[in-house]
Parts: structure tokens; sequence; C-alpha cells
């Protein structure tokens, strides 16, 4: 979407409206509306994104998103990712514990990752662990020699 039609149509309609004054009047409205045509683009972004966001909470399976290069702004319309596998708060059956040891370092590491991505040491191996049979599964697995 080409923001030029827009912000030309402001400009237009800024120019008409100072025509009924006197020919000072006249220019400085063509002057205003010149130098104030970017921050117009950026209310017109800020308002398509608004939108973009309005509609994706509406679309529960979808996420809009705008993005603007140079004077053409693009809606990108994407289906979300949906969990292939259940959450282990999801999953049912029984639980079985492991004990697992790491190098102190590879622990500190872990535990990083899990505060930030927001959950716990245990929920962050366990997806690490089902992404690693995932693609394992898919025949992305670690290549070993025999």
């Amino acid at each position: 979407m080409d923001l030029n039609k827009y912000t030309a149509q402001l400009r237009e309609n800024l120019v008409a409206a100072a025509a009924l004054g006197d020919e000072k009047t006249q220019a400085t409205a063509a002057a205003l509306a010149a130098a104030t045509e970017s921050s117009a683009r950026l209310v017109l972004l800020a308002a398509l994104s608004e939108l973009a966001a309005e509609v994706s909470a509406e679309l529960t399976d979808r996420t809009v998103r705008v993005s603007v290069d140079g004077t053409d702004a693009t809606v990108d319309v994407r289906k979300n990712a949906t969990e292939e596998h259940p959450t282990i708060e999801e999953m049912t059956g029984d639980i079985s514990r492991v004990t697992l040891r790491l190098v102190e370092q590879m622990k500190a590491k872990a535990e990083e990752a899990a505060a930030a991505s927001g959950v716990s040491l245990n929920s962050w191996l366990s997806n690490a662990v089902s992404g690693a049979l995932r693609d394992q599964m898919r025949g992305h697995g670690p290549k070993r020699d025999i």
C-alpha cells in the first residue's frame, strides 16, 4: 500500500482549505503540508499497526503485522505456529523422575535460558528433550559415525 496516496490527499485537502485565504495563507498551508508529510506517514503507520493488533486479537489463529519500506506499507498475515506436541502440563500418564548430571557451567547456562524463556529449568529441559526427539523422528537428528 503506497502511503503517498494518503499523504497527498491530506496535502491537497489542506491546500484546498487554505484556498479560502489570501496568497500568504495559501503559501503557508502549502509549506505546512509539505513539512508534515513524514509526520502524517508515521501517524498512518501507527493507525495501521493498531488496526493490525486489533485484527490479530480477534483472529486467534493468525497474526497481522504492518511494516514500512520507504513510503510503502506492507501487511503480513501469518498463521500462528501450533504446538505439535502437548506441553508437559497437557501430557497425561505417568511421570518419571530422571537424574541428570551436568557440568556446572552448562547447568548455569540452562538455568539462564529457562529464565529468559519464562519457564522452570525442568520445563525447559523437557522442551529441549521433546524438540530433540521431534528432530530425530524427522530425520534431522545428530549424525553419528558407525
